[in-house]
């Protein structure tokens, strides 16, 4: 006789694979609705990136001519490692947080927190802050002449037509 045991689900119920806690079904591979549509979710995003990678390589592809037909693709292949090895090394580059500079430029006083930096692109302290002050090199007028102009687009109307 088939005797039940409480530690024991019945037979038309199985855990979830992922061992969430949940049920899962065969219509879902063993899986409970969350794991399954996490899943699916993942092969979406896998399936995306696959097309644009692939789209981005089509759209990459060097215009054909004789000459560049006759290159292998045993000499491309280690130029295009080369290439995804400078692309790592930039992100990493850009990953790295930029240091601020930590002593004034003209006096190279200890500044902290309280440095000033300069539209020139330098650090300075409290004392050699303005422009004036340490010879700055950026160019006020133009600056401002170009905002201006941003700000202030050219308005010219349109031309009448003769009757």
């Amino acid at each position: 006789m088939a005797e039940e045991h409480p530690c024991q689900t019945p037979e038309g119920h199985r855990l979830c694979v992922n061992n969430c806690g949940f049920f899962g079904s065969s219509a879902t591979m063993n899986l409970c609705s969350n794991c399954y549509g996490d899943l699916c979710l993942k092969n979406q995003q896998q399936a995306s990136m696959k097309s644009t990678v692939e789209s981005s390589l089509s759209a990459a592809s060097p215009p054909s001519s004789p000459e560049i037909q006759s290159i292998s693709t045993s000499t491309i292949a280690p130029v295009v490692q080369i290439y995804a090895a400078e692309i790592q090394i930039e992100k990493q580059i850009q990953q790295q947080p930029t240091q601020r500079p930590n002593r004034c430029t003209v006096c190279r006083k200890r500044v902290g927190l309280t440095g000033f930096m300069c539209r020139c692109g330098t650090t300075f302290c409290g004392t050699h802050r303005y422009p004036e002050v340490h010879g700055c090199t950026f160019d006020f007028k133009s600056a401002g002449r170009e905002e201006i102009a941003k700000a202030n687009p050219l308005v010219v109307a349109a031309k009448l037509q003769k009757i």
